[in-house]
């Protein structure tokens, strides 16, 4: 079984991408990030014609999270439970679904912006509630994972150059415990191998040839339970959707499994 993760940057601009990265992936069940698009404006159809479900939780131009799956797609869960809300606001940055002999949770986990905007307090407020709301799925026998943009690199190897990131968002201290307590439900990270160079980044910036210069960072987290981390055998980030005219900031995230 294969599943992957992806935040494609807009669904709209990335659709002939990705219709022809799951052709050519064989990928079973992918979970989308950052769909920026209202639900009723998804691409279900054309995704249907390539035998993928879609459980989908969109409102409009920012943010959306998806489960896609060819192998079934039951108890759909959309929201997180316990979510916080921005400005009293909930956003869409979670959906769950059982696919197969597996259960997902698609995140998008809050940018967090700068360490003194609210924004971060809300990030941090948010990892509580998908903790809690995930502890029950991690500790169960089945497989279980949450898939998705984390917008944290879990260390400093994680990012090309922990220097530029001094007094930022997404390398400190109550971010990583965040990521921490998470694990501490029962999951490990399931880090991928890299394609090229030494470390496995799934995300470049557009701006300063952040991509051809390899200044990424590693915040596309695969996270698994005991049982989904036993069954997996090969892991790896496929850096060549990053390539080309039209493709995401963030590359997908593979994982094989034995189930």
């Amino acid at each position: 079984m294969r599943i992957a993760t992806w935040n494609v940057n807009s669904i709209t601009a990335r659709l002939p991408r990705l219709l022809a990265w799951l052709e050519s992936s064989g990928t079973d069940v992918l979970c989308l990030q950052e769909a920026k698009v209202a639900e009723e404006n998804f691409p279900v159809e054309q995704l249907r014609e390539l035998g993928y479900e879609s459980a989908v939780h969109a409102t409009g131009r920012w943010n959306g999270v998806a489960v896609l799956s060819r192998v079934g797609l039951e108890d759909v869960v959309k929201g997180l439970p316990g979510d916080p809300g921005y400005d009293g606001v909930l956003e869409p940055r979670a959906v769950s679904a059982t696919c197969g002999p597996v259960r997902v949770w698609s995140v998008y986990v809050p940018n967090g912006r700068e360490v003194d905007h609210p924004h971060y307090a809300y990030k941090l407020r948010w990892f509580e509630a998908l903790k809690a709301a995930v502890a029950g799925d991690a500790a169960g026998g089945r497989p279980f994972a949450v898939l998705g943009d984390y917008n944290v690199a879990p260390a400093d190897e994680d990012v090309y150059d922990i220097a530029v990131f001094e007094g930022l968002t997404h390398v400190t201290e109550p971010e990583r415990a965040a990521l921490a307590a998470l694990r501490g439900t029962g999951l490990t990270d399931v880090v991928p191998r890299p394609l090229k160079y030494d470390h496995p980044f799934t995300y470049w910036d557009y701006r300063q040839l952040g991509f051809p210069k390899n200044r990424g960072m590693r915040i596309d987290l695969v996270y698994g339970n005991e049982p989904f981390a036993k069954a997996v055998s090969d892991a790896y980030v496929d850096r060549e959707e990053r390539k080309g005219k039209g493709a995401s900031d963030h590359a997908p995230v593979v994982v094989d499994l034995d189930v």
